[in-house]
């Protein structure tokens, strides 16, 4: 073998040993400066750094939830009245509309102290498309508004409730629990039904949907296929019964002389206030 090329290894095993020395080094100082330490004062730091790490991570999923829960959908079926409602709230004006196709949104302050902001965001009504679109916004739902229209509840009460129950059994609303305000719109309308009545008949019209679609709900955790069972069972069913905060109010977002009327969304207004 050649004297040059042994000399060269010799040569960088040393250059390794010389680089590799002073890292040994400091690990065996740092170890017996370790062992020396009393137990009780190692175990208190452990527990500070862990107390340190949750804290941290529980305070960025906090203000990540608050931060992306900070819109306030507009739902309900067709000509229940809410893009006129979404325009009174983000206007304070009448605006004629017509069937909407895609969603809607505009910031919208809260009349209280606080003065809140939230993103209001309109949903389509029609049937074929508001599965996707609930789909797209309701993670980021922070309260739901859905809109009956009072003067033909008796008509669609079916509707109504069906598509009431595809909200409150989703599995992503029921985590979330945004609060759920039922608003009762068309008070104006003399065929008008009161907003206790329409709740009444709401629950019981729920009752009856779970009874014929529980059959899906085959887990033992009463969930299946991304949907929750509605209420508690062997009961039937309240909207008392549900995760979130429920309320219903009455509101006319129209008035007597359409443009020229006063809306009254007072009591939509005042519940918004308190999200």
């Amino acid at each position: 073998m050649d004297k040059r090329s042994v000399a060269g290894d010799m040569g960088g095993k040393e250059d390794a040993k010389m680089l590799e020395s002073p890292i040994e080094q400091y690990i065996e100082s740092l170890r017996k400066h370790v062992e020396e330490q009393d137990p009780v004062f190692l175990i208190s730091v452990v527990v500070a750094l862990a107390a340190i790490i949750i804290t941290c991570v529980f305070l960025k999923y906090f203000l990540t939830s608050k931060t992306v829960r900070s819109a306030v959908l507009l739902v309900g079926l067709c000509d229940s009245g809410k893009t006129l409602l979404f325009s009174r709230l983000v206007s304070g004006k009448f605006k004629r509309t017509q069937t909407s196709i895609t969603d809607s949104s505009a910031p919208y302050k809260a009349k209280s102290d606080k003065g809140a902001t939230w993103t209001l965001i309109d949903l389509p009504g029609h049937d074929s498309l508001r599965a996707q679109y609930l789909e797209k916004f309701k993670s980021a739902a922070r309260a739901i508004v859905f809109v009956v229209d009072s003067a033909i509840f008796q008509k669609e009460v079916r509707d109504v409730a069906e598509f009431l129950y595809v909200l409150l059994t989703d599995s992503v609303i029921c985590r979330n629990t945004p609060t759920l305000l039922v608003a009762c719109n068309k008070q104006d309308i003399t065929m008008a039904k009161s907003a206790k009545l329409i709740q009444q008949q709401l629950e019981k019209e729920l009752n009856t949907l779970r009874v014929t679609r529980s059959a899906a709900l085959s887990s033992q955790d009463g969930s299946v296929g991304g949907s929750v069972f509605l209420g508690k069972k062997g009961k039937d069913f309240e909207f008392s019964q549900l995760p979130m905060r429920v309320e219903f109010l009455e509101c006319t977002a129209l008035g007597n002389k359409a443009e020229e009327g006063e809306a009254d969304i007072k009591s939509l207004e005042k519940s918004l206030a308190k999200l």
